[in-house]
């Protein structure tokens, strides 16, 4: 160990100075790993997340208000467990899936569905006021829709297809269940690929439509016009 006076005569004389060189060349050699280690943290990080919504060009306000003189709820609505989840689950090979981390639905399937096929009814129905159970509305609707998803399957460069089982309660008499299966083209993207989950869920909603019409017509002669 130097110590004292030797230290200061040594590094006088040049002794030290080979030492110090060696720890800054150890130094810089570090801090040269640093830089390359995020270098190559930054090179190697995920690809964002993307968001996705089912579209249904939801009606205008005028439209929504205008002459509503019956009342619509729209769920609660039930999906496959494997689709019960935020990640896109894409169909690879009829025994095979994929959950995809960086494709995401913004909002649970859920709630979702009854939201757009909501909005499409009060488009579809002359003088409905729809709204999700979600919502919270008051009062006892007149119609009341529940909706039990068995297939929601995506499958790029091939299809989107909704297989739904539906029902339609009126305050009175008999509810009305149907079933519809709608398969629609989809292209390789993920944007291709909701656009035709929409499509189909635009084709249930119509079925659905079709029944509450009927059962309204059905009940006119014993309520009378509304």
């Amino acid at each position: 160990m130097i110590t004292g006076g030797r230290a200061r005569a040594c590094v006088a004389n040049g002794i030290m100075k080979p030492i110090f060189l060696r720890v800054l060349c150890v130094l810089r050699g570090s801090s040269l790993l640093l830089v390359s280690l995020a270098a190559l943290s930054g090179c190697g990080s995920s690809p964002p997340v993307r968001f996705f919504t089912l579209a249904d060009d939801p009606p205008s306000a005028a439209v929504a208000q205008a002459g509503a003189d019956f009342s619509v709820i729209v769920g609660p609505a039930t999906v496959p467990e494997i689709v019960d989840r935020p990640q896109f689950v894409l169909r690879s090979s009829p025994n095979r899936v994929e959950i995809l981390e960086q494709a995401r639905w913004a909002a649970p399937l859920k709630s979702e569905i009854p939201r757009v096929v909501a909005n499409h009814l009060t488009r579809l129905l002359d003088g409905a006021r729809t709204s999700t159970s979600a919502q919270r509305a008051t009062g006892l609707p007149d119609y009341r829709v529940l909706i039990d998803v068995q297939r929601f399957e995506s499958a790029p460069h091939q299809s989107a297809t909704i297989q739904a089982l539906w029902e339609v309660r009126g305050r009175t008499g008999a509810p009305l269940a149907g079933r519809s299966i709608v398969t629609e083209p989809a292209g390789a993207g993920y944007d291709d690929l909701v656009a035709a989950h929409s499509r189909a869920l635009a084709s249930v909603s119509r079925d659905i439509a079709a029944a509450i019409a009927k059962l309204r017509s059905a009940a006119r002669p014993l309520d009378g016009p509304r």
